[in-house]
């Protein structure tokens, strides 16, 4: 098998593989071609790649001799209608939002796999993208808010008196949440975790965080960890709590989101207008509408004297350890794809490889990317 880097396009600086992957896909007699200079973002040059075993190839080569095509960022339509009918495309493209792209790749027969749809089993906590990219933007998010915050996190005992601890509160306690209030304990803030599921009071209070309790909270066992959509009165409820801890809160992290669905509100504008001038908010959620109604995706305003950062790539900012953490959950998965004698295999037997497929042959493989299109 050929499989084929592709250098990320635009603002990314992440790479999918780093050199030290390349030697485990080598080892497993896969043939690397790595596009020039598709690691310099992650500070990886085309001689590290070269001594690992890869080929440095331009992308023209890799789309006409690779079986397998690599990327993190999905792929443009004009390059999906490059593709030939056997070759496969692996990246995260989102296909519970980007639909018009799994129809364009419907269209060209292409089989596509996109790693943020991999289940949330045991057997699958390897090659967990999601949650490897969750750990590094809820790190990112809580020291990008300790620098834009007008204060310090800790309690300090000076001459000139004791400075408080800076409040936090973290709505959604997944993966990104969680980091985020280990990093903010760390530096010594007071935190409280708002989320629906409360399964999660336990993570939370190990933590060190106070959990935010609303009764009435619908969950589902079906929806692999993930949260759900809520009644109106628990929304009513849930509402009055975040806007009363969001006025005593010198920084709210915000990271709840549902897949395939925009970002629940969490944080109105008249829940920013009550909070404290000098405040922070980063949210996390903003590419898909954001938490905080006043988010914009990729950019930070001041609204009311207080500072709202929306960010949704924070890896992109760590690119050398989150290249490390993507290229090693992307390998553990792309592994159940290659034989013994180094040859692609579609084995949709596997729950793994079946769930993670979004198209092949003309159909849908993921089952709640199919819910999707029929619900259209």
């Amino acid at each position: 098998m050929i499989l084929g880097l592709l250098k990320e396009q635009g603002n990314e600086t992440r790479v999918a593989i780093i050199p030290e992957i390349v030697k485990s896909f080598t080892s497993l007699k896969v043939k690397i071609l790595v596009e020039e200079n598709a690691g310099e973002g992650a500070f990886v040059a085309n001689t590290d790649y070269e001594s690992a075993g890869a080929e440095i190839a331009s992308r023209e080569e890799i789309f006409k001799k690779a079986e397998v095509l690599f990327q993190i960022q999905p792929p443009t339509e004009e390059e999906i209608k490059k593709l030939k009918k056997t070759q496969v495309w692996i990246s995260a493209y989102n296909p519970l939002s980007n639909t018009n792209l799994v129809e364009v790749f419907l269209k060209s027969e292409t089989t596509s796999f996109s790693l943020d749809m991999i289940p949330r089993s045991s057997r699958a906590q390897s090659m967990d993208v999601l949650s490897s990219m969750a750990t590094v933007s809820g790190y990112m998010a809580v020291l990008e808010a300790a620098i834009k915050l007008p204060s310090f996190f800790p309690m300090f005992m000076t001459a000139a008196g004791t400075i408080r601890p800076a409040n936090m509160l973290i709505l959604g306690a997944g993966v990104a949440g969680l980091q985020a209030l280990a990093i903010a304990r760390k530096l010594g803030a007071q935190v409280q975790v708002f989320d629906v599921r409360a399964a999660v009071k336990e993570e939370v209070m190990s933590l060190g965080g106070k959990f935010v309790e609303v009764e009435g909270a619908t969950e589902d066992k079906s929806a692999g960890g993930y949260a759900i959509e809520q009644s109106e009165d628990f929304k009513k409820k849930q509402q009055q709590a975040i806007n009363d801890h969001a006025a005593k809160a010198n920084v709210v992290i915000c990271t709840a989101q549902i897949p395939g669905r925009k970002a629940p509100v969490l944080l109105p504008k008249e829940a920013v207008e009550a909070m404290k001038s000098g405040s922070v908010i980063i949210d996390l959620a903003a590419s898909s509408g954001g938490n905080c109604e006043l988010s914009k995706n990729n950019e930070t305003i001041v609204y009311n004297e207080v500072t709202i950062i929306g960010q949704s790539n924070y890896p992109a900012q760590m690119p050398v350890d989150a290249s490390q953490m993507f290229g090693k959950n992307a390998f553990n998965f792309i592994k159940l794809l290659i034989g013994e004698e180094g040859e692609l295999i579609l084995n949709f037997e596997d729950e793994i490889v079946k769930s993670t497929c979004i198209t092949h042959a003309k159909e849908i493989y993921n089952e709640r990317v199919k819910t999707v299109f029929d619900n259209k």
